[in-house]
């Protein structure tokens, strides 16, 4: 039982619409109806400017930290962190107080790691942010750091590199949350390719994509 509520929790948890509900509570502006109609981190920076961007990324990613230390904190050990913290990954993505259209699961993604294995975390920011500055797209950095994240638990362990032994159960998770994140940038990657993908005032932008 204690399980089942934690899973609940977790999954009304992530599900909470920050950026929708700024928008549309504060500036008066439905985030669907404008830039890519995403309710998450990026199109929050992009409609509702800086200070809304930063307030979104900071719930939805203490989200997924507190989903994963909520089970530590009432006594559950073992895998258990992981996986509550993965059903707050699945509401962010799925909310059920937006008719189940979310965000591309990364800031929630990103909190989950923070409670469960931080240093994996920072190495895939660190890649993300290097991606980001050569291409100036969240997009790709996003997808990349999900890639990495796949390669990363096949090899680490076995060079005892930030992970440290295999886990069967952080490897299936992973696994899924990178498919999710990847799936979620289906339109992002088929922009990308035509060189049409929105990019950041920042970076290289080596792929020479149109600037928004």
């Amino acid at each position: 039982m204690k399980i089942m509520i934690l899973i609940l929790i977790a999954y009304l948890l992530g599900s909470i619409p920050t950026g929708l509900w700024i928008g549309n509570s504060i500036y008066k502006i439905n985030l669907r109806d404008h830039g890519s109609g995403n309710t998450g981190t990026t199109n929050t920076f992009r409609i509702l400017g800086w200070k809304a961007g930063t307030v979104t990324l900071v719930i939805d990613v203490l989200k997924g930290t507190l989903a994963t230390l909520l089970p530590a904190w009432l006594g559950l050990e073992s895998s258990w962190p992981l996986v509550i913290g993965f059903f707050a990954i699945i509401g962010h993505t799925y909310p059920i107080f937006a008719q189940f259209r979310g965000g591309k699961a990364v800031a929630t993604s990103a909190g989950v790691l923070l409670g469960f294995a931080p240093a994996f975390l920072f190495f895939l920011l660190l890649i993300f942010g290097i991606m980001l500055y050569l291409y100036s797209m969240i997009s790709l950095a996003s997808v990349t750091a999900a890639a990495v994240a796949l390669l990363g638990i096949a090899v680490f362990p076995a060079l005892n590199f930030l992970l440290y032994d295999y886990n069967g159960l952080f490897s299936l998770i992973i696994v899924c949350v990178a498919s999710i994140i990847i799936f979620r940038h289906k339109e992002n990657i088929q922009r990308i390719l035509k060189k049409e993908e929105n990019t950041v005032p920042f970076g290289l932008n080596l792929s020479h994509q149109n600037k928004e």
